[in-house]
């Protein structure tokens, strides 16, 4: 834990205006929407749901094809377990497209996983990043780099998850969609959980089954599906289910 202990300097405080600048940060700004609810139901069910799996200190949540909104499942998400009084860290392992730095407000983006992953020179203490929000860190994606699957399946990668696994209760990852790029499938082995967001209005029968079957295939640790229905008007456009996988 001593190598957080080095950050006190970094610690900021966000404003409004600086949370909705990248996806809606809703857990943290509207706390009496009723969508925020939905997240803690979110939370409970993944839960539940790992009970079977063992501790699970690191959790994947992707989707199958692009803007079915995982990024927004996985800053709310990180939001509401840190609220349960769980030291947590979201890391954007999105190399292609990232959005954390934004969300977050965070200074800049030029120095975050990729810098570390590509710099043996690099510490630990060099890329994490206070939130404001009490038990929340992040680490931003840094530079966007030629080669992000490489860099997510070295072995320096594996050294920095074991490195966080000692300090942090729970550490999400948001990475690309798993039928776009190989990123995901390349951490599947580094991971205890993976959940798949499901778009009420964008996600197909035929991508969500071969999703699904790449998830069976790579052995995947699937604690199921997570269910976002934009097109829910009672909540603000917002509407958030889970349901379980059957491995």
């Amino acid at each position: 834990m001593s190598f957080l202990m080095k950050q006190t300097h970094k610690k900021k405080v966000l404003s409004t205006d600086t949370m909705e600048n990248g996806v809606r940060l809703i857990s943290a700004s509207e706390l009496k929407n009723p969508v925020v609810e939905q997240f803690r139901t979110v939370r409970t069910n993944i839960d539940f749901a790992s009970v079977s799996k063992g501790d699970i200190k690191t959790l994947l949540i992707s989707s199958s094809l692009p803007l079915e909104g995982k990024s927004t499942i996985n800053a709310n998400l990180s939001v509401v377990y840190a609220q349960q009084g769980k030291k947590v860290l979201l890391v954007d392992a999105d190399l292609r497209r990232p959005t954390i730095a934004s969300t977050f407000g965070a200074d800049h983006n030029t120095l975050g996983l990729t810098s570390y992953l590509s710099d043996t020179k690099k510490e630990v203490t060099d890329i994490i990043q206070y939130t404001g929000i009490q038990n929340l860190d992040i680490i931003t994606s840094g530079p966007i780099p030629p080669n992000p699957a490489e860099l997510l399946g070295s072995g320096r990668m594996n050294e920095l998850i074991d490195k966080l696994k000692s300090v942090y209760d729970l550490i999400i990852f948001d990475v690309p969609p798993f039928l776009s790029v190989t990123d995901a499938q390349v951490l599947m082995s580094k991971i205890d959980g993976v959940a798949i967001v499901v778009n009420g209005g964008k996600t197909t029968k035929v991508s969500l089954k071969r999703t699904y079957e790449i998830l069976k295939l790579a052995e995947a640790p699937l604690l199921g599906f997570i269910y976002n229905d934009k097109n829910n008007k009672k909540n603000n456009g917002y509407g958030y289910g889970y349901g379980y996988g059957d491995n």
